[in-house]
C-alpha cells in the first residue's frame, strides 16, 4: 500500500505529465436559462450560460499563495480516531488543508468529511480502493475507482464536490488524469513525501521535510491506514516551525 516514493514514481509521474500533450479541456458544461415572460406567455429560447473554465489535467504541485508558501495534503482518510486529531492541530494553527479521501472510507464516515468541509478545507478524490497498482489495471476499471470515489466523497460532504484527484502511490496515468478532470478534479501530486505512512518516529518525520522542503510545496501526510498519532505529533512542531520561517499555508493551484 505503501508506494510513495518505493519505485521512483514521482520523475516518471512528473516526465508523464510534462511530456503528454499537454492539457485535456475538461467537459464543459452549459446550463440552459430559460426566462419567463409574463402574462403566461411561452418561456424564452434557453441561452447557454458562461462557459466553465476548462481543469488542467497536468499534476498541480504549486500553491495559491505564491512561491514561499505550502500545501498540506492529508491522505486516506476520513478515520474517527485520527481525523479528529488532525483537524484540531490544524485548527490549532489556523492552516487550512487538502483532505484525500478514500471513496470507502468517505462513505462509512459521512459526518467527517462534513467536519473537513465545514472548517474550510478542501477535498481530493483518492479512489475507491486506494489501489497503489491501478496504473497497471484497465481504462474501464480507473474510471470506475475515479468517478465511484467521488460520487461517494460529493454524497457524504453533502454535495461539496472534490476539487482535486490524487492517484494511490502515484499511480497516475494520462487516461486517469484526462478524465480526473473532465469531472473538474485537478490531478494532485506531491513534492515531499513525509514518510510517516512508514511510521519512522515523529522526529523523523518531522526532519524528513524540512531536509526535504526545497523540493517544492506539496507535502504529503496520512490521517488513516494505521496508527497515526505520529503524524499528529509531527504536524504540531511542523505548522508552527513552518510559520516561523515565514511559509504561508495555501491550496494546490486549480
Amino acid at each position: 500500500m505503501a508506494r510513495h516514493g518505493g519505485r521512483g514514481w514521482y520523475g516518471r509521474v512528473v516526465a508523464a505529465a510534462v511530456g503528454v500533450t499537454a492539457v485535456a479541456a475538461a467537459t464543459s458544461v452549459w446550463t440552459a436559462q430559460a426566462g419567463q415572460s409574463g402574462g403566461g406567455s411561452a418561456p424564452k429560447a434557453a441561452r447557454p450560460a458562461a462557459k466553465a473554465a476548462p481543469v488542467s489535467a497536468v499534476i498541480a504541485h504549486s500553491s495559491d499563495r505564491g512561491e514561499h508558501a505550502v500545501n498540506i495534503t492529508i491522505d486516506d482518510g476520513p478515520d474517527p480516531v485520527w481525523t479528529p486529531q488532525v483537524l484540531q492541530v490544524l485548527r490549532d494553527n489556523g492552516v487550512k488543508a487538502t483532505f484525500c479521501m478514500v471513496g470507502t472510507q468517505a462513505q462509512a464516515h459521512p459526518d467527517l468529511v462534513k467536519q473537513v468541509v465545514a472548517a474550510g478545507h478542501r477535498l481530493c478524490d483518492h479512489t475507491v480502493s486506494h489501489d497503489t497498482t491501478m496504473d497497471t489495471k484497465p481504462e474501464s476499471y480507473q474510471s470506475q475507482q475515479i468517478v465511484d470515489a467521488e460520487r461517494q466523497i460529493t454524497k457524504a460532504s453533502g454535495g461539496v464536490r472534490p476539487m482535486y484527484y490524487r492517484a494511490p502511490g502515484g499511480a497516475f496515468t494520462p487516461y486517469s488524469r484526462k478524465l480526473a478532470a473532465s469531472h473538474g478534479m485537478r490531478p494532485l501530486g506531491w513534492n515531499v513525501d513525509s514518510k510517516d505512512f512508514e511510521r519512522p518516529g515523529s522526529g523523523a518525520i518531522v526532519t524528513t521535510v524540512e531536509r526535504e522542503l526545497a523540493n517544492g510545496p506539496t507535502i504529503l501526510f496520512h490521517d488513516a491506514g494505521g496508527d497515526r498519532s505520529q503524524t499528529v505529533v509531527a504536524l504540531r512542531t511542523l505548522l508552527p516551525w513552518l510559520k516561523q520561517q515565514g511559509y504561508a499555508f495555501g491550496f494546490p493551484v486549480r
